[in-house]
C-alpha cells in the first residue's frame, strides 16, 4: 500500500478514526481529543453495551482475535489507533502477536491509510523483557500486510487509572517504609497521559508520520526510586524510608505488590520484568510533527491525584 497523497492528507483534515481499547486508560481520553480536532471517531470495544463515552462517537463491538469483527470495525476507516494488549494474561506474547497480525491484515483489506500504535521504549540492542520484546514484535506485525504504521514508544505513563502509575501511588499511599529490589535504580522517562494523548492525536493523518517510529517522554529522567520519593513528597508531604535488597526477584516482587496494591500478580510480574531495562528518549524527532513541551513529573503526579480526587467525589 502506498502512503496517501492529496489535499485530504494534510495535517488537521477530518478523518474517520477507529480507536481500539476505547474504554481504556488512554483510549477513553484519546476519543475525546480526536473529537475536539474534528475527526469522526469509531470506538471499538468488546462490550459496546457498557460504553459511556461521548454521544458523537460511533460504537462498534469487536474482539481483536476475531477476523470478522475486525473487518466490520475497520470498514470505511482512514486511520486506526491500536491500543490492544493482553498484559494480564500468562500467554500475552502469543495473544498479542495473533491480534496484531489479524489487525494488520484486516486494515490492509479495508484500505486503511495509517495505523497508529503506542509501543514501549527500550534500546533494541539491550536484552528486552518479554513485555517490551512483545511490544516491539507487535510494531512489525501490524505493518506486515502493507499498511504504514506510526509508532510512538513511551515508558511509564502517569495518570489516574494507569497501571504503572497506580503501582507507584498505592505503594506510596499504603507503606511508610519499604524494602525494594535493585531495579529501583533503573532510569525511566515518565510522561503525563495528557501528553501521550496529544502526541497520538497529533500524528493521526499526518503524512510526515507515516511509517516512522517516534520516542516520547517527559522532561525528567528519573530512577524508580526517585519517582517513589517524589510522589511521596507530594502525597505525604515527606519522603519514604527505603532499603534496597538484591534478593527480591521479579516473581517475589510481583507477589509482594499483589499484597499491598490491587494490581494482580500476572500483570505485576510482566511490568516488573521490564523495570530492569532503562527506558529513555534518545530521539526527539516527534517535535517536528507535534511541537509540544511535555509537563514535568511532579506536575503529572499532581494532575493524576487531582483527577482521582475528582472521580472519588463524583462517586460519593
Amino acid at each position: 500500500m502506498q502512503p496517501p497523497t492529496g489535499e485530504d492528507d494534510q495535517p488537521g483534515m477530518p478523518r474517520t478514526v477507529l480507536v481500539t481499547g476505547a474504554t481504556g486508560f488512554i483510549g477513553s481520553r484519546l476519543v475525546s481529543a480526536l473529537l475536539e480536532r474534528g475527526h469522526r471517531v469509531r470506538a471499538m470495544t468488546r462490550r459496546p453495551q457498557e460504553y459511556c463515552g461521548p454521544e458523537a462517537v460511533e460504537v462498534v463491538g469487536a474482539d481483536a482475535q476475531i477476523p470478522a469483527d475486525l473487518a466490520r470495525a475497520l470498514a470505511g476507516v482512514d486511520t486506526a489507533v491500536y491500543l490492544v494488549h493482553s498484559l494480564g494474561s500468562d500467554d500475552f506474547v502469543d495473544r498479542d502477536a495473533r491480534a496484531a497480525t489479524l489487525f494488520g491484515e484486516a486494515a490492509a483489506a479495508a484500505d486503511v491509510a495509517q495505523i497508529v500504535y503506542l509501543g514501549g521504549l527500550g534500546a533494541q540492542d539491550e536484552h528486552l523483557s518479554p513485555h517490551l520484546a512483545s511490544r516491539r514484535e507487535v510494531e512489525g506485525l501490524l505493518g506486515a500486510a502493507g499498511v504504514p504504521v506510526t509508532v510512538l514508544r513511551a515508558g511509564i505513563v502517569v495518570g489516574h487509572g494507569g497501571i504503572s502509575w497506580e503501582l507507584t501511588r498505592q505503594l506510596v499511599a499504603h507503606l511508610p517504609a519499604m524494602i525494594v529490589p535493585k531495579w529501583v535504580m533503573t532510569r525511566s522517562q515518565p510522561i503525563a497521559v495528557d501528553d501521550v494523548v496529544s502526541y497520538l492525536a497529533g500524528v493521526v493523518g499526518h503524512p510526515g508520520a507515516l511509517g516512522r517510529v517516534f520516542e516520547i517522554g517527559g522532561p525528567d529522567q528519573l530512577s524508580y526510586l526517585q519517582m517513589l520519593q517524589a510522589t511521596a513528597r507530594i502525597v505525604r508531604g515527606h519522603g519514604l524510608v527505603i532499603l534496597q535488597t538484591p534478593f527480591l526477584t521479579p516473581r517475589l516482587s510481583s507477589r509482594w505488590l499483589a499484597l499491598v496494591t490491587d494490581v494482580d500478580v500476572t500483570t505485576g510480574a510482566n511490568l516488573i520484568d521490564s523495570m530492569s531495562t532503562e527506558v529513555l528518549v534518545t530521539d526527539d524527532s516527534i517535535r517536528e510533527i507535534v511541537p509540544l513541551d511535555p509537563m514535568p513529573y511532579a506536575a503529572a503526579v499532581r494532575q493524576a491525584i487531582a483527577e482521582r480526587d475528582a472521580a472519588s467525589a463524583q462517586r460519593e
